[in-house]
């Protein structure tokens, strides 16, 4: 009977319309609809990836070799199970270009079979089919290229080019390719040329790095799971590694869910600042009720009723913030699916998904719960005779225990629900700390002010427009609270990120180039490295250079356990470099154990990097089974070094004795450091006496991760302003709530004599003092998530940008100018006579 009476209260209330809840509204719509709409892209993406498997891969499935091909044994049983084996290699080379001025450019070679492509098409400029591509001139053979490796070259259809000891005719553009497998990042262009037209290049010599897929065209009836599970019975210890269509570019995937579930987290802190207005749209709303709750009361309506009444009002205001959200999130990507799909380099499905509009409407609904919960809650604390006297702001300050308890139980299934959703539950608990904290700040920030203002007021006698603003910051029950809390956890959110993102870029585009060296060269034969250390020693601008030789291979046993049995790391995922040393190199620090003596021939040992084995929880004594060319070589760990990836040189997880490796196919690497005026002709010398070594520019790569970043910083900029349109729109229903009382304020001083001009400048000071504490408090929350990102989970070292945060300030002050001046306009014109007798 309770509900219904009070669902009937609340249909009559609703008939009033929406006056007084558009912020509510606005705020909410707009906290989900960017979570719906990160998650709409995420998902599209994801489900174009799942549509698209085979096409990625260039195949059903795809079996994978690093440093070799496949054996008699392993091709056998590819061609037992598949009705088609097309072979490609993968790695890197140098593409020469002989003119007056001899050009080089590093690029992605991956040559291929005439098989090639088993599934999808590669569409070429001119179009022809890739055979005739291949085909040449008649005397040379064709290759194929990207355009912007063909650009950088000044290379047009028709021209020649040498890669290694062959020479190519350059017969189309690359335009795309089905085996792309996700767009992922590599150092240079493709290039596309026939796997048998290197047979005298040279490049494909032992050792040389280089990784060899084998994509497989299966029967309809292939059961994917079941052939996955038979290769890693056959050949678990021979380095082959089995993907199929299934997860066609894994990497993309759990890229583009880390950083959706990254994104939908920052639009949680935008559900956090619209809950501030949701929050004081209800108090507000609920203070404008107080004679018809006044009424209901005296009337012999109960707590219950009264509480019911407003909470299915508000109930249903919440359901319409929602729908309008997801409408809105949904929408949102699909008008603009067009051009999302035109810049991502991988396949998409732009379609209306379930998942993420469930997501986004669970936050939406949970985050109105919990900060309506409090303000519906005072309805039934206050008598009816406090009501009349319009003294609804009065009374006790919590709510009664029940609804703490409720409140709490709300937070922990708001938390739960995005531990779930987002899968990190670390990162989601970083997150929650992060705005509880900068919450707290700003709550404790906004006491202050008002008590700072208060005593202040005294010390600005004969300045009325400064003391009468610094007696409105003052006030109780004034805009402080939800002016500092809106726009502090807006900018907070914004200013975190900028400090985070400025880190990152100055760690790697600003610090690293110092010490970095200039090249990096790789695929050095071991009957080269002389020579190439005689070039080396011969420059007195070559101010160092380190060589090791490289070989790579997987871990698959510790101590005779399965390695990823024995823990989840991520040395464990995938192929590692490995080298040998007779004895530790100049300024290797060992942690534990001993290095091996320089003749050291007996069974084989490994050096091991301490912060990765501390990680792996390995110790001294333990066993490490690494598959190398197909090879299983047994190792016991001897020792821990310190192992630093910061300085771009060379550094190994694993380092063995000399032979335990030293008989097998492998190469070296190089890392050489000299004035940049020597780089070119180093580059020359090198390339001219072996055609075979690539050589990667450090500097070139690192731009290429600056690239990489600034996407990523973009995007979760914007996550980040939408964040602080969320609590510009709380701003706005601040003042627009604030309105009445500046105008009973406005009138008021006219009567006491202030002029029009003296009104105006109290109220931009009061806007600006409360912006300028907004913003130094959200700095402050800002400079402390970034140095607890960078240096916890970044593990970088950390420098406040202090440009980013003279904005923040700027900024803050701006937002809180703008909209209170934009509501002191009304106010300042009202007559004092008209204002004052309405309030007898």
């Amino acid at each position: 009977m309770t509900v219904k009476l009070a669902w009937t209260f609340a249909k009559r209330e609703l008939r009033g319309g929406l006056r007084g809840f558009r912020i509510f509204l606005a705020c909410l719509a707009l906290g989900v609809a960017a979570i719906a709409a990160v998650g709409t892209v995420r998902a599209s993406i994801q489900a174009g990836l799942e549509q698209n498997g085979a096409a990625l891969l260039g195949g059903d499935a795809v079996v994978r070799f690093t440093y070799r091909f496949a054996n008699d044994e392993e091709r056998g049983w590819m061609t037992s199970i598949a009705t088609r084996v097309s072979e490609t290699t993968d790695f890197r080379s140098m593409i020469v270009v002989e003119r007056d001025e001899i050009e080089r450019g590093l690029t992605q070679v991956q040559a291929v079979d005439d098989l090639y492509p088993l599934i999808g098409e590669t569409v070429l400029d001119p179009p022809m089919p890739l055979a005739d591509a291949f085909a040449g001139d008649g005397q040379t053979p064709g290759g194929v290229m990207e355009r912007v490796l063909a650009d950088r070259l000044g290379l047009s259809p028709g021209d020649t080019f040498n890669m290694g000891a062959t020479t190519f005719t350059l017969s189309a553009i690359l335009v795309s390719y089905p085996d792309n497998s996700g767009g992922g990042f590599g150092l240079g262009p493709r290039t596309l040329v026939l796997l048998d037209d290197l047979e005298n290049s040279g490049l494909l010599a032992q050792g040389t790095l280089m990784e060899t897929n084998y994509r497989l065209d299966l029967p309809g009836t292939a059961d994917l799971q079941a052939l996955e599970d038979q290769s890693e019975t056959l050949f678990r210890d021979s380095g082959l590694r089995w993907r199929d269509a299934r997860e066609g570019a894994p990497g993309v995937a759990r890229f583009v869910d880390r950083i959706g579930a990254f994104l939908i987290l920052i639009g949680l802190s935008g559900l956090a600042v619209g809950g501030v207005g949701v929050s004081a749209a209800v108090r507000s709303y609920l203070s404008s009720k107080a004679p018809v709750i006044a009424i209901l009361k005296t009337l012999g309506a109960t707590r219950g009723t009264i509480f019911l009444t407003y909470f299915l009002q508000i109930g249903v205001l919440t359901l319409a913030g929602v729908t309008l959200g997801l409408i809105l999130g949904a929408a949102i990507p699909l008008a603009f699916a067009p051009i999302i799909e035109s810049r991502l380099p991988i396949p998409s499905d732009f379609t209306l998904h379930a998942a993420p509009l469930v997501e986004a409407a669970i936050y939406g609904t949970l985050a109105a719960l919990i900060f309506t919960l409090w303000p519906l809650a005072r309805t039934e604390d206050i008598k009816a005779a406090t009501l009349f006297r319009d003294a609804f702001g009065a009374g006790r300050t919590l709510p009664a225990f029940k609804y703490l308890i409720a409140t709490a139980l709300l937070l922990a299934t708001l938390l739960g629900t995005a531990i779930v959703f987002s899968g990190t539950a670390f990162l989601t608990l970083w997150t929650a700390g992060g705005i509880l904290f900068a919450l707290t700040l700003l709550v404790a920030a906004a006491a202050l002010a008002r008590v700072t203002a208060r005593r202040l007021r005294r010390s600005a006698r004969g300045r009325p427009a400064l003391r009468t603003a610094f007696g409105a910051i003052g006030a109780r029950g004034g805009e402080t609270t939800s002016v500092v809390l809106s726009l502090g956890l807006g900018l907070a959110v914004l200013a975190a990120v900028g400090q985070i993102d400025g880190n990152l870029r100055g760690s790697i585009a600003n610090e690293l180039p110092d010490v970095a060296p200039s090249y990096f060269f790789v695929d050095i034969q071991p009957d080269q490295i002389d020579g190439f250390r005689t070039r080396l020693d011969d420059d007195p601008q070559v101010s160092d250079y380190e060589a090791a030789p490289m070989l790579r291979g997987i871990i698959t046993q510790i101590n005779g356990t399965p390695a990823r049995e024995f823990t989840d790391h991520w040395v464990l995922r995938g192929d590692r470099g490995v080298t040998y040393s007779a004895l530790p190199s100049d300024g290797t620090v060992i942690t534990q154990g001993d290095w091996w003596p320089e003749d050291y021939s007996g069974p084989p040992l490994i050096s091991f990097a301490t912060e990765e084995g501390m990680e792996m929880g390995l110790s001294i004594g333990d066993t490490i089974t690494t598959n190398i060319l197909g090879r299983d070589i047994t190792a016991t760990i001897a020792n821990f070094r310190e192992v630093s990836f910061e300085d771009a040189g060379i550094g190994f997880i694993m380092s063995m004795n000399p032979s335990a490796l030293q008989g097998a196919p492998h190469s070296w690497i190089s890392t050489v450091y000299s004035e940049p005026e020597a780089e070119a002709a180093i580059l020359r010398d090198l390339a001219t006496a072996y055609p075979n070594i690539t050589a990667i520019r450090v500097r070139d790569a690192i731009d290429q991760v600056v690239v990489l970043l600034g996407g990523i910083s973009a995007a979760t900029r914007y996550g980040a302003l939408a964040t602080l349109l969320t609590g510009f729109l709380v701003l706005i229903g601040a003042a627009a709530a604030g309105e009445r009382a500046r105008t009973y304020e406005a009138a008021v001083l006219k009567t006491l004599g202030a002029s029009r001009g003296t009104i105006l400048r109290s109220f931009a000071l009061r806007s600006a003092l409360l912006g300028l504490a907004a913003s130094i408090v959200a700095l402050t929350a800002g400079i402390a998530g970034g140095w607890a990102v960078s240096t916890f989970i970044m593990e970088t070292d950390y420098t406040p940008i202090w440009g980013s945060a003279g904005t923040i300030i700027v900024g803050g002050v701006a937002t809180t100018l703008l909209a209170g001046l934009a509501f002191a306009w009304r106010p300042l014109a009202a007559k004092p006579a008209q204002v004052l007798r309405s309030r007898e």
